[in-house]
């Protein structure tokens, strides 16, 4: 399955969650990309859509692998490691800690430029949907579920067009469901799920969210 761009994406994923959440739900996508995927599964589930801002902590040398990763919801921050990766990388803690200060700078001032002085969709008590445009390794998404556990929600979906085999089977027993479109054997990167790849702006993010239906 290749998805035109993240737009697409999330149609399809609309399509499939149509019908299987019900109730009190909130619709959370992780910036960038994953807000864009958001939008039209919030719009079908007639379901608000907000922000959990995540940032992937980089190997030194290899900031396209993660080593780990931050999420922020509310005032919570949660720090998620990559323990098979730390280990073959050897990576100490000083030199995971110094990736991690520069990144939460960077975490702060997304939640500042995404939220644009709204306070966050409460999620206590309710289904919460999770949406990204990929999960590679997971550790983002790991992330974000650490930190929105502690707001107490009712049920937490994962929903992504396209995932890793492997980390499909490990979150599938962390959350109450798991839905993806796609998870080939020959997955190497989320990218080729893709025609179109391209970085999302802040502006898009910030225009998913704000038209949002709550």
């Amino acid at each position: 399955m290749r998805f035109a761009d993240r737009a697409e994406a999330g149609r399809a994923l609309a399509r499939a969650l149509a019908g299987r959440v019900r109730g009190d739900v909130v619709v959370l996508g992780l910036p960038r990309g994953g807000v864009v995927v958001a939008a039209p599964v919030a719009a079908a589930l007639h379901a608000p859509l907000d922000v959990l801002v995540v940032r992937k902590l980089g190997l030194p040398g290899r900031p396209e692998l993660a080593m780990g990763a931050i999420a922020a919801v509310g005032e919570t921050v949660e720090t998620v490691r990559a323990a098979d990766v730390l280990e073959a990388a050897g990576v100490d803690d000083a030199a995971f800690a110094a990736v991690r200060e520069r990144e939460l700078a960077e975490l702060a001032r997304r939640v500042v430029a995404y939220r644009t002085g709204r306070p966050p969709v409460p999620v206590g008590g309710r289904t919460v949907v999770l949406v990204d445009d990929g999960l590679a390794t997971g550790s983002t998404m790991r992330a974000a579920l650490a930190a929105l556990r502690v707001q107490g929600p009712a049920g937490v979906v994962v929903a992504v067009p396209v995932a890793s085999p492997r980390v499909v089977a490990e979150l599938s027993a962390e959350v109450d469901e798991l839905v993806c479109l796609s998870a080939p054997a020959w997955f190497r990167a989320v990218g080729q799920a893709y025609a179109d790849f391209s970085a999302t702006p802040d502006d898009a993010v910030r225009a998913a969210l704000a038209a949002s239906v709550g």
